[in-house]
């Protein structure tokens, strides 16, 4: 879903800024319209996090997504929870300074799902 996609490939071309404690977070209906286009991305009724389960073949191309994961929530600067086995990643994704969603959770979860094709 994501290649040809204009949301994502708009998303791909941001990066994700400082949001103030306070500022506010996405309106339900845009979280909404958002996920529609990203695949396997879900939310839960508080619309405060928005999460996602990967699987790989086992336990080396797990680590190796992690570390990737990792490394470019260092780049961005945003930080998602990561649990992870040996053959799965469960990713969770929320903007703390404002206990919800922001555009940041959806440009990592853009580029999160980049690393993979």
């Amino acid at each position: 879903m994501s290649q040809n996609n204009p949301l994502i490939e708009e998303l791909l071309q941001q990066s994700c800024e400082e949001i103030p404690k306070g500022g506010k977070g996405l309106i339900i209906p845009t979280i909404e319209s958002n996920l529609s286009q990203m695949d396997g991305w879900e939310t839960p009724l508080s619309y405060s996090e928005i999460h996602k389960s990967f699987k790989f073949k086992n336990y080396l191309q797990t680590i190796a997504f992690v570390n990737a994961v990792t490394w470019l929530a260092n780049k961005e600067d945003h930080h998602p929870k990561i649990c992870f086995g040996y053959n799965t990643c469960d990713i969770t994704l929320t903007t703390h300074s404002i206990e919800g969603l922001s555009m940041n959770d959806m440009i990592m979860a853009a580029k999160i799902d980049a690393l993979l094709n």
